[in-house]
């Protein structure tokens, strides 16, 4: 019903977990038909779908086989891949939802609540060519929430710096470089991302946030991510909208100017007269000819923009 009333396709995951596996231990696709066809007894569809959340580190899921392998997964996925042809075939496929492989659990040694790791080079390895889309997550870091995995939490101190801002691109270019040698020239999805892992920080629902969400918004763009799927509307401290009072927060006015002004054609990115002044541009959303312009000012000191014509402002304080 919220599907159809927002107009926001449905994309998901299947579980993976012993309800959904033979004698043998294997994955079956019995569950997920079920929920397919729930799905369509309800008058909606399935949009698109992963296999599985995060499949690079199954074992944070308690109840996945003990020392499952890229392997296990490769054999898995074609069962999940011919069934989804057969069974949705309107339903795009993403692949593989790996996490932090370029940073988080490359630069420090994986905490045990963690688990094992898969790599996603690996998974993708063993069914090269099978995805309409490759799909990943992306977190700078974690909340206090999860201070005991010991690889730091989210400062608000670095909030406004180059190298918080610019991390999401570096977990961009360490996937896309994975879709170029086993899925090349199918588009990138970030299916899961937010200030940090573990429900965000307190200071995720406050305005500091907000350039980190539309830097992260049109950095990517520029770099051609297709789509980007925001975690999440109304749950926890990273939630577009608070989820008790239903109170919008500073990034759902960021998501909806972005929708209202930056069209999905991108522009080449206006000079800027300071390191500290971020600019990005698109087609105006809606309107033939027009450009929509995202000015970030991430410094202390006020910036000046000249637009060479005549525009019309919202600023964000």
């Amino acid at each position: 019903a919220f599907s159809k009333a927002v107009d926001a396709p449905i994309i998901t995951s299947f579980a993976v977990s012993k309800g959904t596996r033979g004698a043998d231990g294997v994955w079956t696709t019995t569950q997920a038909q079920r929920l397919l066809d729930l799905t369509r007894e309800a008058g909606g569809s399935l949009y698109a779908a992963e296999f599985f959340n995060e499949a690079n580190m199954p074992s944070a899921a308690p109840e996945m086989p003990k020392g499952y392998t890229a392997a296990n997964y490769a054999a898995e996925f074609r069962l999940f891949r011919d069934w989804a042809r057969r069974a949705a075939p309107g339903m795009t496929i993403l692949g593989v939802g790996g996490v932090g492989e370029a940073g988080l659990l490359s630069e420090v040694p994986v905490a045990a609540d963690f688990g094992s790791h898969v790599s996603t080079e690996d998974m993708m390895k063993g069914n090269p060519n099978s995805l309409d889309a490759v799909s990943y997550h992306f977190y700078g870091s974690v909340s206090q929430r999860c201070a005991g995995l010991g690889i730091g939490t989210a400062r608000k101190a670095d909030a406004l710096t180059a190298r918080w801002l610019d991390l999401t691109l570096r977990d961009y270019d360490y996937y896309a470089r994975l879709r170029d040698r086993y899925e090349p020239g199918k588009p990138m999805w970030n299916t899961e991302t937010a200030q940090a892992a573990c429900g965000g920080s307190p200071w995720a629902a406050t305005f500091l946030d907000t350039f980190r969400y539309l830097n992260q918004n049109a950095a990517l763009a520029q770099r051609g991510l297709q789509v980007m799927l925001h975690n999440t509307l109304a749950a926890s401290d990273y939630a577009l909208i608070d989820r008790d009072t239903l109170t919008p927060r500073p990034n759902y006015w960021a998501a909806v100017l972005w929708r209202r002004i930056m069209g999905e054609t991108v522009l080449a990115a206006p000079r800027s007269p300071s390191p500290a002044l971020r600019l990005y541009a698109h087609c105006l959303a809606g309107t033939r000819g027009g450009v929509g312009v995202l000015a970030l000012n991430t410094g202390e000191a006020p910036q000046s923009l000249t637009l060479g014509g005549k525009g019309r402002a919202w600023t964000l304080t």
